[in-house]
């Protein structure tokens, strides 16, 4: 590979991989089986999130991430969803909310007690319908609060205004399945990719197309902002089905100015970016290695470090964000590693090996924080603004005065013909249409057993009134 017999002085040359012992995973986790090319992992400083495999329904495990070891087998789960859980995200600035999106065209908002779940959660804080078909990925805005899109596989991204709960705004310009979205660090830019083998980058709140391009030499699958470098990383497939990464100007899609073939696997390459450092990480689906570059804005741009190997292979990979790190340790980045064969989260923490005890400042600079930037209205109104950044000097001790507050929202309808078309959604897969079959045989079977009630209590009361009426002439 081109990479390798270069050689460049950097202080993330040595970085290692370096995996949790036992009592630190998470044990026991039914680990979803479903093969939607996706994380089903989402951390944040309190909680892991994983989507777990559920007969009926779909549901995922929320588990305090100090809470590590063997978990019980009848662990209380969110399982409001009546179709598979597909994609699932943390808000950035309340830890308590998540969002998640399932095969039955909903997106919904949760609100995770402290300490973690006690029972099963089936009420979810908003219910969010706007697709007409399942929901494949969601993602938070990185400055703004309340602002969540959605893609679904009706080739429609959907930009949702919390504070209001509704759509505000429809990207229509897709024609086939959205593959991935990614925004830039002040949320102003969104790119996507496409199974119609398009990459495009789009002004959200407008919805126009800035830039699109479709490369033969280079099938994109997954797409990711690099910063602020005005630069986009793609991850896909050469004409030789080679696995390969490709670096893009955002301004001019025509070509990429970088292209590296990675390795012949068939596994999707998922690529995780650290702005911080300019570390890029790329993980593929089934493998069991982590490789990692350094991104630079000078020749070769691309820089080979090291990999992670492993033996066991990962369904997907968690992020835990800059400010739940271990600043003593040196840690840069921390991935929480899937493993469904041994129901396993098994925590890889990056470290870059120092000496010193101190706190490291040319490996910790400032980072986008946990405040918002601005508001959802405001965003929407045309504002941009960069992230609120934090420091990790002093550690994270976060002052918990935001609440998130979710729109009392008025149950609206759609009666056609006497059906409410929101309240009886056709069912999509066989599973779902046998949950309907019986949830209508025992809706029929109460309403029978009511309505058998309801007939004695009228012929006791006519028998009452018949002595009643009895009763009086006697008494006159």
């Amino acid at each position: 590979m081109s990479w390798r017999p270069t050689y460049r002085s950097s202080k993330f040359r040595n970085v290692y991989g370096k995996v949790a012992n036992r009592e630190h995973c998470f044990d026991g986790v039914p680990v979803t089986k479903n093969v939607h090319d996706n994380h089903f992992c989402a951390v944040n400083s309190k909680f892991v999130a994983v989507v777990t495999e559920s007969a009926g329904g779909g549901s995922f495990i929320v588990i305090p991430v100090s809470q590590s070891g063997r978990l019980d087998s009848h662990y209380p789960k969110v399982c409001g969803h009546q179709g598979n859980v597909l994609d699932i995200k943390w808000n950035p600035f309340f830890e308590n909310i998540i969002a998640s999106c399932s095969e039955d065209t909903s997106v919904r908002i949760w609100e995770i007690p402290e300490g973690g779940l006690r029972r099963n959660m089936t009420e979810a804080v908003l219910e969010l319908y706007g697709h007409s078909r399942r929901v494949g990925l969601i993602e938070w805005h990185p400055t703004a609060s309340g602002i969540l899109f959605s893609a679904g596989y009706d080739y429609k991204i959907l930009i949702w205004n919390l504070e209001i709960g509704e759509p505000v705004k429809m990207i229509d310009c897709h024609t086939d399945v959205i593959l991935s979205m990614s925004l830039n660090t002040d949320g102003s830019l969104l790119a996507t990719s496409c199974k119609d083998k398009m990459l495009r980058v789009i002004e959200p709140r407008s919805g126009s197309v800035l830039q699109q391009a479709s490369y033969k030499n280079h099938r994109v699958n997954r797409v990711v902002f690099l910063g602020n470098m005005k630069r986009l990383l793609t991850t896909g497939v050469s004409r030789w089905n080679t696995r390969q990464i490709a670096l893009w100007d955002q301004e001019d899609l025509s070509m990429p100015f970088v292209e590296e073939d990675i390795d012949g696997l068939s596994g999707l390459l998922f690529p995780f970016y650290d702005a911080d450092t300019h570390m890029l990480y790329l993980a593929g689906k089934g493998d069991g290695n982590i490789r990692y570059f350094e991104i630079t804005t000078e020749k070769p741009y691309i820089q080979y470090l090291m990999e992670f190997r492993s033996p066991a292979p990962q369904k997907g990979l968690g992020v835990m964000p800059k400010h739940g790190l271990d600043v003593a340790a040196c840690e840069v980045f921390r991935f929480y590693k899937l493993v469904t064969l041994k129901g396993l989260i098994e925590p890889i923490s990056m470290i870059v090996p120092r000496r010193s005890d101190t706190y490291q400042e040319d490996i910790y600079p400032m980072t986008a924080g946990t405040e918002p930037a601005l508001s959802a209205s405001e965003w929407l109104s045309g504002i941009n603004r960069d992230p609120v950044l934090m420091s990790l000097k002093e550690g994270y001790n976060r002052p918990n005065q935001l609440v998130f507050k979710a729109p009392v929202k008025e149950k609206k309808s759609a009666v056609v013909n006497g059906i409410d078309l929101l309240e009886n959604v056709p069912p999509r897969t066989e599973n779902e249409l046998l949950r309907m079959f019986f949830r209508q045989q025992d809706e029929l079977r109460r309403l029978k057993e009511e309505l058998t009630t309801k007939d004695v209590r009228i012929r006791q009361l006519e028998l009452e009134l018949n002595n009643l009426k009895n009763v009086s002439p006697n008494n006159v």
